[in-house]
């Protein structure tokens, strides 16, 4: 039976990126015989500018009845004036909720090849894989009531609310603890118990959902001991689960380690597995239209995508291993570029990519 795709472009870098991806998304299919089909829809900023929202229905609708959905970026300054609520970043927000994206998987695998890449010395990287699940679709991003709000002294007050549900809590668990087991085993919760109540019942699910899984060992860590350990030996972790607020910010400070965050896909998943697929970075609006930013991100959210939602683990295969080639071959866009390699555009290591499979 064959499969859909809605591929969202979105913002910035968003449309370039995507294109990329796309091109690799046709070598795939056509030589695994795949029987895959995909359309184009608008979101975040693009979608406001044509139909004054950032997540129109006919987007929506379309992301509902598809397989998957592969997604570039989102924002950018053109949109900061607007109404808040209805700013680029709400579009995703909202596509996330109401597809209840609920499991959103961030993999730092460093490539051997970008070693001297990473911020952290060789020795501390060399090896790193690990694989950062973070509560996508509840916490401090989603709770209510939230706003800004002016005290009877004239005083203005901002105010959010982070909230998390036993069954919330519960379902992320269990997707840690599943990945875990084809893993090595080991899954640290990473809360603030000492002082957030929300993450004191965080703790106690994790903990309890533990048990369900006695082949896996689990850990607990505070979140600013948490960021203090990725950089000081980030080798030591397998499997982080954690909400949302500290899941956003460690995966990104995760990214660098492996010597740009324009290396690192990204899968946000549902109870059926069906998922949005989208580079950790953002739309990168700085450099948007120079043909100089990093398609791998987002290539290898391909990858992802065929792994875990389209049943299609030896295409996924195929395109990690191309990746490894482009970067054998020396070939580094701008982010990843170090002395003694090539640099390339977009386009071309798009090009370079598609090449190596099809080679």
């Amino acid at each position: 039976m064959s499969q859909h795709i809605v591929l969202l472009a979105g913002d910035g870098i968003g449309p370039e990126i995507v294109a990329e991806a796309e091109k690799v998304l046709t070598q795939v299919n056509e030589q695994f015989s795949l029987g895959l089909s995909w359309n184009h829809e608008l979101l975040g900023g693009a979608a406001i500018d044509a139909h004054g929202v950032p997540l129109p229905d006919v987007t929506l609708d379309a992301a509902r009845k598809a397989d998957a959905i592969l997604l570039g970026a989102v924002g950018g300054p053109k949109w900061d004036a607007i109404e808040r609520s209805i700013r680029p970043e709400r579009g995703l927000l909202k596509i996330r909720a109401e597809l209840n994206l609920f499991a959103n998987l961030r993999p730092a695998l460093l490539y051997p090849q970008l070693a001297a890449a990473s911020s952290l010395k060789p020795e501390i990287v060399s090896g790193l894989d690990l694989l950062i699940v973070r509560e996508l679709t509840g916490g401090i991003y989603f709770g209510q009531p939230r706003g800004i709000r002016i005290l009877e002294n004239g005083e203005r007050q901002g105010f959010n609310t982070d909230i998390y549900s036993e069954s919330e809590i519960r379902r992320i668990a269990h997707v840690a603890f599943q990945l875990a087991q084809k893993r090595n085993k080991r899954v640290l919760s990473v809360d603030k118990a000492n002082v957030l109540e929300v993450t004191e019942l965080w703790k106690q699910v994790v903990t309890e959902v533990s048990a369900e899984y006695p082949d896996v060992a689990l850990s607990h860590m505070y979140v600013d001991n948490a960021a203090m350990q990725l950089v000081r030996a980030p080798k030591q972790f397998d499997v982080i689960v954690t909400g949302n607020l500290f899941g956003d910010i460690l995966s990104d400070q995760a990214a660098m380690l492996t010597g740009s965050i324009g290396m690192l896909p990204s899968a946000s998943l549902d109870q059926q597995k069906k998922g949005m697929y989208e580079p950790c970075h953002g739309s990168a609006p700085d450099i948007a239209g120079q043909g100089i930013a990093n398609p791998l991100a987002t290539i290898l959210s391909v990858a992802m995508m065929l792994r875990y939602s389209l049943n299609a683990p030896l295409a996924a295969e195929a395109i990690e291993a191309a990746v490894g080639r482009v970067l054998d071959q020396g070939l580094r866009t701008a982010d990843i570029f170090s002395e003694g390699t090539t640099r390339v555009g977009t386009k071309a290591m798009g090009d370079a990519v598609v090449a190596a499979l099809a080679g």
